[in-house]
């Protein structure tokens, strides 16, 4: 199967002239549509892809292209822009560092042991083999209980542009999650800002969402069957990427299917991360994904040594985050669910520190 293609411009247009007043009755029906749409594809896949015309192609390549110069540069000038003392939270995570959930959680490794083989994902045997840099978008609240979850970020010299294209396509990512996010709500039976209140700390400050791109040298990783994403979900609350110029990313469906996604130009691929997962009181699961070299990302690597072109795999990846000092628990109706005693109210930062304690980016203060 295929995930749908949800284009954000018409909740836009419904959503503005609803702003001036009230809107015809065959606008809202349309509305909630493409809201339970939503929800529906985020409970179901733990996935969607969509169309937003505030985030061009020629903003992903832009982005692209300096993420691929940045990651081409000597490991010893990279390391430059490491900070372990802050769990990596900002700056560069070298190769070797980041442990896959899936290699240390025993609980999981017995869930994928259960799985059908040809649903199983590809099992690593060591830290990812790939590079991360950290790069905080939007204003840091000045005080928080986290301030390593909201530091200042890192920018490598030799890179004048690097300020304003990492904030400008961070920035447009996130206008992209905030609008799923109030079309996940509705679409759930629950106000508007249910969720985007929580990605906000007071009026001007923003959670801790973090521009995370990844690189991969697929000169030295690239045979088939390579895992620089050992199989796990994401902590946050959505996590959004722009298409890569790499395939190599596989989810998981609610049903167990294992899909490898296929992003279209010019789409945004969301993801659900474990703090949805929380405020549904497990109505929406994390989606579970793992990134590996498949015969697809072999036949991408021959089309770009043929252009002559970088083979470092770039992921435009941006975790979106509830704010640090806001508390985790079931919203609304939510909170009556079955299950929902699983999800006690926990705050959110607290979490966030636990989580990385396991994949070893907290309290790490050198490298293998």
């Amino acid at each position: 199967m295929d995930l749908p293609v949800v284009d954000l411009s018409r909740y836009l247009e419904i959503s503005a002239r609803r702003g001036a007043g009230a809107l015809p009755p065959a606008a809202e029906v349309e509305l909630r549509a493409l809201c339970a749409t939503v929800s529906g594809c985020l409970r179901d896949t733990g996935a969607l892809l969509v169309k937003d015309p505030r985030c061009s192609v020629e903003d992903n390549d832009r982005f692209l292209d300096m993420m691929e110069r940045y990651f081409g540069r000597p490991e010893e000038f990279k390391r430059l822009q490491a900070r372990p003392a802050l769990h990596y939270q900002v700056g560069a995570t070298p190769e070797g560092v980041e442990v896959p959930r899936s290699l240390v959680d025993e609980d999981m490794q017995a869930k994928i042991k259960l799985m059908p083989e040809e649903f199983q994902p590809v099992i690593p045997r060591g830290p990812d083999p790939k590079w991360r840099y950290m790069w905080r978008v939007g204003p840091r609240p000045a005080n928080t209980r986290f301030q390593e979850l909201n530091s200042e970020p890192v920018i490598p010299e030799g890179f004048p542009e690097w300020k304003e294209t990492m904030d400008s396509w961070g920035s447009k990512m996130i206008a992209a999650i905030e609008v799923v996010a109030e079309m996940a709500a509705i679409g759930f039976g629950l106000d508007k800002d249910s969720f985007t209140s929580l990605m906000k700390q007071g009026v001007r400050f923003q959670g801790p969402h973090l521009l995370a791109p990844t690189g991969s040298d697929l000169q030295r990783h690239g045979s088939l069957g390579t895992v620089f994403a050992g199989y796990h979900y994401d902590l946050n609350f959505l996590t959004i990427h722009g298409r890569s110029r790499f395939p190599g990313l596989s989810i998981w469906l609610r049903n167990g299917q294992k899909m490898e996604v296929k992003v279209p130009v010019g789409c945004l691929l969301i993801q659900t991360g474990m703090q949805i997962e929380w405020l549904t009181g497990g109505k929406c699961l994390a989606g579970m994904h793992e990134v590996t070299v498949t015969n697809r990302t072999l036949e991408a690597i021959e089309f770009a040594k043929q252009q002559n072109s970088s083979i470092w795999r770039v992921s435009s990846t941006l975790f979106a985050h509830i704010a640090s000092d806001a508390i985790l628990k079931p919203l609304g109706h939510f909170a009556e669910t079955p299950v929902a005693s699983k999800y006690p109210p926990t705050c959110a930062g607290d979490f966030v520190e636990r989580e990385l304690g396991v994949i070893n980016l907290k309290g790490r203060k050198g490298y293998s």
